[in-house]
């Protein structure tokens, strides 16, 4: 049974998740489907790209991944479809949205241009793409069409990267749900003993959230590989004023 994960900036106050869905039903009836977030902020490309690519690996391979992070719908920007090297298939808007999950799986081994319409829903509008074209393109790539009968190939996809860290330096690139900070800075690039500077605040690194008082901030290795500054039963955004693109700085000790 297929697998298609969904991510949109739709939210959930009206109706596109659900007619989103029912598209992808109509034609991929045995197809499950697993909500990754519909709550990313509006026309927000990048925080959508980062959501995702903290998600895929979770996800057995050959996964299908349908994200609509899309304020250019209805332009000349492309529908795409793409296989990764781990054999996922991402479809969405040619916007930079999908690239860095797809590096992440290994990369491109086959990006298609959606322009057979015969796999999208007749008449689509030039507002909902979501329902009209991404969702039935994914639900045809439940069914096993294969990629190539969806379109002509491309080796020209909008390649959006992520902020990279420089050395010890970086930023934060998520504030998630429980107000933790989520930075761009790897693991592996940490030193063993540090603090991390944020907002004029000197956070202490810990293991767990245990290891110190509640009400206190402290920084530790996230559940994505990343560094996070968090706060034991409280919002470390609200105890440190800290923002997505906040400066982060990591010192040895």
């Amino acid at each position: 049974m297929a697998v298609i994960t969904l991510l949109t900036d739709f939210g959930l106050a009206d109706t596109y998740v659900g007619q989103m869905k029912g598209a992808i039903l109509a034609i991929a009836p045995g197809a499950r489907l697993v909500d990754l977030t519909h709550a990313v902020p509006p026309q927000d490309v990048t925080a959508g790209a980062f959501l995702l690519w903290s998600a895929v690996e979770a996800f057995a391979p050959r996964t299908v991944h349908l994200a609509v992070v899309d304020p250019g719908v209805g332009s000349t920007r492309r529908a795409i479809a793409i296989r990764s090297r781990r054999g996922d298939v991402f479809v969405g808007p040619d916007n930079g949205l999908l690239f860095p999950a797809v590096e992440r799986l290994g990369g491109i081994d086959l990006a298609i241009e959606l322009t057979e319409q015969s796999y999208w829903r007749p008449g689509p509008s030039t507002t909902f793409h979501g329902r009209d074209i991404f969702g039935p393109v994914a639900a045809h790539v439940a069914n096993g069409v294969p990629l190539q009968s969806l379109g002509r190939p491309t080796a020209d996809v909008h390649q959006l990267h992520l902020p990279q860290p420089r050395g010890l330096q970086g930023e934060v690139i998520h504030v998630d749900a429980f107000g933790n900070l989520i930075t761009n800075l790897p693991a592996a690039g940490l030193p063993p003993h540090f603090q991390v500077l944020v907002n004029g605040r000197a956070v202490q690194a810990a293991q767990t959230y245990t290891a110190v008082e509640p009400g206190e901030l402290l920084a530790l290795v996230g559940s994505a590989g990343l560094l996070e500054i968090s706060a034991r039963d409280a919002s470390a955004a609200r105890l440190t004023g800290a923002t997505r693109g906040a400066p982060v700085y990591v010192q040895p000790l």
